[in-house]
């Protein structure tokens, strides 16, 4: 038996070893547990892909290179082609045709329910496009800015610009026969190259600002001279209002095409940019699409 004191140090001593070794064991278990993985989460679209928008690198992939018909998301590149038109004037005006309305009711198509005579201008019609998915705008847009004589050369020749500045992204999955996504046939991209498409088409400062707008009130000029005040364009997309942080980019629908949606959103700084395609329904596109942020950014870490 250890008496006295320096028996007491010694006792004090292997006690305050025996805990720090323990302590240090504790410790080293902690580190060496790995860290839990994320799951890839289950959606209902048919098509999926998320990217890291600064690095391109791929986050999530689901049937992402099948071609499938994409509704209205068609209108992301209608967009990108009239704002990569050299010397363009948002301000220049439009006068809205007959033929725009006429097209909207033969194909009961979406519709910013723009007047014949009215004056509007580019960017307004950039914002009827890109909200209330207007294919009224489209049709202008594509009609102001194709080559020709006739209207429907000039729209022959934006299409063409279209798939053109999809071979200029090497996109080898991507043709566009319409202005709008109303395809003849011949119109499909997949989960991937929308995805790119849309990447491409948010380095446009103004882009980026229209397609993070959830409404929006044009005023325009009537034939008569007059100011009329539109009705309100609302967003169809609802992310823009239940997800934080999304900042775009445009929905899709259709009998083939289904329930689509373009997304994006930005967190802590970075930034995730993906595509659903053929989900199930509006309020699914939105959920899909809220399962695969929530993935992506846990991800990123």
């Amino acid at each position: 038996m250890i008496t006295g004191i320096k028996g007491t140090r010694r006792i004090r001593r292997a006690t305050a070893v025996a805990v720090t070794s323990g302590a240090m064991l504790a410790t080293g278990a902690l580190t060496a547990a790995p860290a839990q993985a994320v799951t890839a989460p289950s959606i209902v679209a048919k098509g999926g892909y998320v990217m890291n928008n600064s690095s391109g690198s791929s986050l999530y992939n689901k049937a992402a290179d099948d071609t499938r018909s994409t509704g209205s998301t068609t209108k992301i590149m209608t967009a990108k082609v009239v704002l990569a038109q050299s010397n363009l004037n948002l301000d220049s005006k439009v006068t809205i045709q007959k033929a725009y309305s006429d097209y909207i009711v033969s194909k009961g198509a979406s519709s910013a329910h723009l007047i014949v005579g009215d004056k509007v201008t580019v960017r307004q019609l950039l914002y009827g496009l890109m909200l209330p998915s207007g294919c009224d705008a489209a049709y202008a847009l594509a009609d102001k800015y194709g080559t020709g004589s006739t209207r429907a050369t000039r729209v022959a020749n934006f299409i063409g610009k279209m798939n053109t500045a999809a071979k200029n992204l090497g996109l080898k999955n991507t043709h566009f026969d319409s202005f709008d996504g109303i395809g003849n046939g011949s119109n499909y991209s997949t989960p991937r190259d929308l995805t790119k498409i849309a990447s491409s088409a948010m380095k446009s400062s103004t882009f980026r600002t229209i397609v993070k707008t959830k409404s929006y009130t044009a005023k325009t000029i009537t034939k008569t001279g007059s100011t009329r005040t539109m009705g309100r364009w609302d967003n169809t997309n609802t992310l823009l209002s239940s997800y934080s942080g999304a900042i775009g980019v445009k929905t899709g629908s259709g009998p083939e095409a289904g329930a689509c949606l373009v997304f994006a959103a930005t967190r802590n700084g970075k930034t995730v940019i993906g595509t659903v395609l053929a989900s199930s329904s509006y309020a699914q596109r939105a959920t899909d699409a809220t399962k695969l942020l929530n993935y992506s950014f846990a991800k990123l870490g």
